[in-house]
C-alpha cells in the first residue's frame, strides 16, 4: 500500500512536503525575523496565522477548480509586480524606522507590519508560492480528497504544522537571542532584513513583468 494511500501517509508526507518549503528562504522567513525581534515571539505563529488564513483560501479556491486561473501567466505576472511593490514597501517601512529601534519593547512594541496581515502580503507576495499550490498542492488535494473534505483536513493540516513548527522555532530562537545583542547589532540585523525584502521584490518584480510582457 502506498504511503499516500492512508490518512497517517497523508499527513506525514505533507508535513515532510512543506518542511522542505518552508526551511527555503524567502520573504516570509525575513519578516518572521524581523517582527520577532521586535515584538517577541508570538510574532512567529501570527504570521503562521495570516499565512495559513492565505493558504486556507487558496485550498478552496482550487477545489472550485480555480488552478488553470492561477497557473495563467498573466496572472503570475500580475501578483509578480504587485507583490515586489508590496515587499518594497516593507523594506522602506523598515528602513523608516531604524533610527528609533530599540529592542525595548516598552518603547517599541506595536510599531511595524501587524504580524497576521505581514503574514497575508508576504505570502501573496511570492508568485512561486502560488504556482507551488497551482502544481504540487494542487496534486496533494487530488490525493487527499478521496478521502473527503476530512482528507483535504488532515493534508492541510499536516501542511500548516511544518509552517509552524519551523517558523515557530525561528520565533523562539530570535525572540530569546535579544536579551544577547545590542541595539546596534538588532538595528543592523533588521537593515540586512530590510536589503533581503527588497532583493526578493526586486526579483519578484522583474519576474512578473516578464510574465506579462
Amino acid at each position: 500500500m502506498s504511503d499516500l494511500d492512508s490518512l497517517t501517509g497523508i499527513l506525514l508526507s505533507s508535513f515532510a512536503v512543506a518542511v522542505s518549503g518552508a526551511l527555503m528562504p524567502g520573504p516570509v522567513l525575513t519578516v518572521t525575523i524581523s517582527e520577532s525581534a521586535r515584538r517577541g515571539f508570538w510574532a512567529g505563529p501570527l504570521i503562521i496565522l495570516g499565512h495559513g488564513l492565505l493558504e486556507a483560501a487558496l485550498v478552496v479556491l482550487l477545489l472550485l477548480g480555480f488552478s488553470s486561473f492561477l497557473q495563467s501567466p498573466r496572472v503570475i505576472g500580475i501578483i509578480g509586480v504587485a507583490g515586489g511593490i508590496a515587499l518594497f514597501f516593507f523594506a522602506f517601512s523598515m528602513f523608516k524606522g531604524l533610527k528609533g529601534l530599540s529592542l525595548d519593547l516598552s518603547h517599541g512594541e506595536g510599531k511595524g507590519a501587524n504580524p497576521v496581515m505581514a503574514g497575508v502580503l508576504t505570502s501573496l507576495a511570492n508568485p512561486y508560492w502560488t504556482i507551488w499550490w497551482a502544481t504540487i498542492g494542487l496534486g496533494y488535494l487530488f490525493i487527499s480528497i478521496k478521502f473527503g473534505l476530512l482528507g483535504v483536513a488532515v493534508f492541510f493540516i499536516g501542511h500548516i504544522s511544518a509552517d509552524l513548527a519551523w517558523y515557530g522555532a525561528i520565533a523562539f530562537f530570535v525572540s530569546r537571542g535579544k536579551s544577547y545583542i545590542s541595539d546596534a547589532v538588532y538595528r543592523g540585523v533588521i537593515f540586512c532584513c530590510a536589503l533581503i525584502l527588497m532583493a526578493f521584490g526586486g526579483y519578484f518584480g522583474f519576474t512578473g513583468a516578464r510574465h506579462l510582457f
